[in-house]
C-alpha cells in the first residue's frame, strides 16, 4: 500500500507535465448527442435535429455564438510564446433570398465566451462601435464575410479576412480555392448554399498564418491567404475558441457541420460524406391543375399562354420582401414611377447623383413634381447606399433638408423619390458662367439655411448624422431659392456621444478635412470643414480648388487667407456682384469660412456656434488663427511664417464705424 502511494506521488509530476506538454485536441463529426456541457451556445445559435449547428436563422439583426466548453492553453508559461495550432471545420451559408443575405461568420479566439455588447450586422457578433480597434480586446478572428462594408474597408462582398482586435481586416482576399494538384484557382461564392471546408493553421515557429478553403474533404496544399504575424501579443495564456455569425437587414442561415481543433499539430480532417447535410434553398411548391379537355392541342396551347402570362407578370411585379416593410417611408410602385418619369426617358434627366441618375417626374394621382433617383444596380455599393438613404432621410424633417417622400425597389432597380427642387443645385449659380447671378441677399439666405440644416443633423435630431459630402452640388434650391442639403448617400449615422469608426475616406476633393486622410474617421468637425469651403465658394464664386486659375493652381482657403493678411479681403468677393453686397456680412462670412477651414479640428467652431455667428447673436472673435496651423505646427507650403493671430476686421470697415 505504501509502495503504491509512493509510486503515485512519483508519477504525479509526470501526469501534470503530460497535461501541459501533450496537445489539446477535439473532433466533432456533427453535433448529434453533444451536450450543453460540451459546447457553449448562445444568441440564436442552436443544434438542429440532424446534428448541424445553426449559428443564425432568417431573423434580421441577430447574433449567434458557439464555443468549445473550456478555455485552451495557447501560451507556454515560461517563454510567453503562443503555441502552434490548427483547426478544420465545415460550414455553409444559405441566404434568405437567392442573391441577398448577410452578414457572415467568423472563427474566433476570444478571452470570453459571453461576447457581451457585441453587435450584429457588420460587427459579426464580435465587437461594437466603441471597442473596435482596441488592443485590450485580445481578439483574433478569421471572417467569412458576405457583405461589403465600407466602414471597415472590405474589399468585396465575398471575402475572407484576418481580423486582430478590429473589424478592419489586417489581410483579406476574395473567396477562392485550389483544385486538386493546385493547378487551378477557382472563385468560390461563400453563400452558394453548399458545404465548404476550411482550414486555419498557425505556425508559431515561422509566425505564419494560413487559411485554406476547399469544396471537398481533401485539403489543398496551397492556401488562399497567408499572413505573417506573431500572435503572442494578441492571445492570452488561456483563450476560448469558437464561431460567431450575425445577420443585418438581410439574413442568412450560417451553419457549422463539423469541427476539429488541435494544439501543436494538424487538426484532423473531416469527411464531408459523414457530416450533416446542408439544407437546400427553399423550393416553391407548384400546384398543377389538371382539367379535362377534348383536345390535347388546346390544353398545351392554354398552358403555354398561361406560362407566358405568369413570366410577364413576375417580370413586371414589385416584389416586397420582409426587410422592406420596416424601413419606410411611403413605398411607390415601380409602374407609378415609370409613368411619372415617362419611362425614365433622357429628356427627364436632371443630372447624376451619388451612384445613379436623377429624373424629374410628375405623380399622376396628385399632379406633384418629384425627383426620382435611380441607383445604378451595377454599383457594388448600391443596396447599402439605398438602405442608408431610406433609413436616414426618411425620418428627418427640416425645412433646409431635401425631403425623402418615398421609395421603390423592383429587382435590381433601386429608386428614391424626393421633393422636386425646381431651381436645381447651387453650383450652377456660382461657378463658371451661370445664366442667373445670385444676389448677395440670396447667397446669405442660402448660407444660413444650410447652416441651420446641418445644425439639425449634428445636434437637434435624435441621433447624430454626419453628411460627409457637403458641397455646392449637394445644396439644392427650392422655388423660393432656399438652400436645402441633399444626397445623403454617404451619411454616417451614430448615437450622440459615440465615436464614429470608419476607415474609408469619402467625400469630394477640396472639401475633405485634413485629419480624414490620417484617421479616416468622419466627425461633425469634418462636416464643419466642408461647410467652411462652401462658405468661401459662395462668397467668392470660385471652386475650392481651381486648376491653373492663376499662374499656379488656386486653393481658395490659401487665397482668401493671403488677401486677409494683405488687408484686401474684399477683393475676393465675387466680382459678378458688381459691388452690390453688404460688406460687413461678406467679411463675417469669409472670416467664418476661414475659421471652419482650420486644419486643426479643435479650432473649428461647432455648427451651433456657426449658426449663432450667422444670425448675429454672437460676435466673431477679434483674432483669427492661421488656417494652415495643424497640431500646433505651421504647415504652410509657401515657406512664409506668420504670427499666430491677426486683427479680424478690414481697415476700411473699421473706419466706417
Amino acid at each position: 500500500m505504501a509502495k503504491n502511494i509512493r509510486l503515485t506521488l512519483f508519477l504525479v509530476p509526470f501526469i501534470l507535465l503530460s497535461r501541459t506538454v501533450f496537445p489539446e485536441e477535439f473532433v466533432y463529426n456533427g453535433f448529434n448527442g453533444v451536450e450543453a456541457s460540451d459546447v457553449s451556445v448562445n444568441g440564436v445559435a442552436e443544434i438542429e435535429k440532424n446534428g448541424a449547428l445553426r449559428l443564425t436563422n432568417e431573423t434580421s439583426r441577430v447574433v449567434g455564438h458557439v464555443f468549445y466548453k473550456s478555455a485552451i492553453k495557447f501560451k507556454n508559461s515560461k517563454s510567453g510564446k503562443v503555441t502552434s495550432f490548427s483547426t478544420c471545420f465545415a460550414f455553409g451559408i444559405v441566404p434568405e433570398y437567392s442573391k441577398l443575405g448577410g452578414h457572415g461568420l467568423a472563427f474566433i479566439i476570444s478571452r470570453t465566451k459571453e461576447m457581451k455588447g457585441a453587435l450584429p450586422s457588420q460587427y459579426l457578433g464580435l465587437l461594437n462601435s466603441s471597442d473596435v480597434g482596441n488592443f485590450s480586446n485580445h481578439l483574433f478572428a478569421v471572417e467569412f464575410d458576405t457583405v461589403q462594408d465600407f466602414e471597415f474597408g472590405d474589399i468585396s462582398d465575398n471575402h475572407v479576412g484576418i481580423d486582430i482586435n478590429d473589424l478592419e481586416s489586417n489581410a483579406s482576399v476574395n473567396a477562392s480555392y485550389f483544385t486538386e494538384g493546385n493547378s487551378t484557382k477557382q472563385n468560390l461564392v461563400l453563400q452558394c448554399g453548399k458545404t465548404i471546408m476550411a482550414w486555419i493553421d498557425y505556425d508559431s515557429i515561422r509566425n505564419i498564418l494560413n487559411v485554406t478553403l476547399s469544396m471537398s474533404s481533401k485539403k489543398p496544399s496551397s492556401s488562399i491567404l497567408t499572413f505573417p504575424v506573431d500572435l503572442s501579443p494578441i492571445l492570452e495564456e488561456s483563450m476560448y475558441v469558437g464561431f460567431s455569425a450575425s445577420t443585418g437587414l438581410l439574413a442568412s442561415s450560417h451553419y457549422i457541420f463539423g469541427w476539429s481543433f488541435k494544439m501543436n499539430g494538424e487538426a484532423q480532417s473531416l469527411d464531408l460524406d459523414s457530416l450533416p447535410s446542408l439544407p437546400g434553398p427553399k423550393k416553391h411548391q407548384t400546384i398543377l391543375i389538371v382539367a379535362t379537355s377534348l383536345s390535347a392541342v388546346i390544353f398545351l396551347a392554354f398552358g403555354l399562354m398561361l406560362a407566358l402570362y405568369v413570366i410577364w407578370k413576375i417580370k413586371n411585379t414589385d416584389v416586397i420582401e420582409p426587410w422592406e416593410l420596416v424601413i419606410g417611408p411611403h413605398r411607390f410602385s415601380y409602374k407609378e414611377l415609370k409613368k411619372a418619369t415617362r419611362g425614365f426617358r433622357d429628356k427627364e434627366l436632371l443630372g447624376f447623383g451619388g451612384f445613379g441618375r436623377v429624373y424629374k417626374g410628375t405623380l399622376v394621382k396628385t399632379n406633384t413634381d418629384v425627383a426620382v433617383k435611380r441607383i445604378n444596380h451595377e454599383a457594388k455599393q448600391g443596396l447599402q447606399e439605398f438602405v442608408s438613404e431610406i433609413a436616414t432621410i426618411g425620418r428627418l424633417r427640416h425645412r433646409n433638408l431635401v425631403q425623402l417622400i418615398g421609395w421603390c425597389r423592383r429587382k435590381d432597380d433601386l429608386l428614391l423619390v424626393y421633393d422636386f427642387m425646381p431651381n436645381g443645385s447651387l453650383d450652377k449659380y456660382i461657378f463658371d458662367e451661370p445664366r442667373v447671378i445670385l444676389t448677395w441677399e440670396q447667397r446669405f439666405k442660402i448660407i444660413k439655411g444650410v447652416a441651420s440644416g446641418l445644425l439639425y443633423l449634428h445636434e437637434e435630431w435624435e441621433q447624430t448624422v454626419i453628411h460627409r459630402d457637403i458641397k455646392a452640388g449637394n445644396v439644392l434650391l427650392d422655388s423660393e431659392m432656399n438652400g436645402r442639403l441633399g444626397d445623403f448617400g454617404l451619411a454616417k449615422l451614430y448615437e450622440h456621444g459615440a465615436n464614429p469608426s470608419t476607415t474609408r475616406v469619402v467625400g469630394t476633393l477640396g472639401y475633405l478635412a485634413p485629419e480624414l486622410t490620417k484617421t479616416g474617421k468622419p466627425t461633425t468637425s469634418s462636416d464643419v470643414f466642408a461647410f467652411g469651403a462652401l462658405l468661401l465658394e459662395v462668397v467668392c464664386g470660385r471652386r475650392p480648388i481651381e486648376a491653373k486659375a492663376l499662374p499656379e493652381d488656386l486653393i481658395i482657403v490659401d487665397w482668401v487667407w493671403d488677401k486677409w493678411k494683405e488687408g484686401a479681403i474684399l477683393e475676393v468677393v465675387d466680382p459678378r456682384l458688381n459691388g452690390e453686397y453688404d460688406e460687413m456680412e461678406a467679411v463675417m462670412v469669409l472670416k467664418l469660412g476661414l475659421m471652419c477651414s482650420n486644419n486643426t479640428p479643435s479650432k473649428r467652431p461647432s455648427m451651433r456656434l456657426a449658426v449663432r455667428y450667422l444670425e448675429g447673436e454672437v460676435a466673431l472673435p477679434e483674432t483669427l488663427a492661421a488656417p494652415d496651423e495643424y497640431d500646433g505646427k505651421k504647415g504652410g507650403t509657401s515657406g512664409k511664417e506668420f504670427d499666430d493671430y491677426v486683427h479680424s476686421y478690414h481697415p476700411r470697415l473699421i473706419s466706417r464705424k
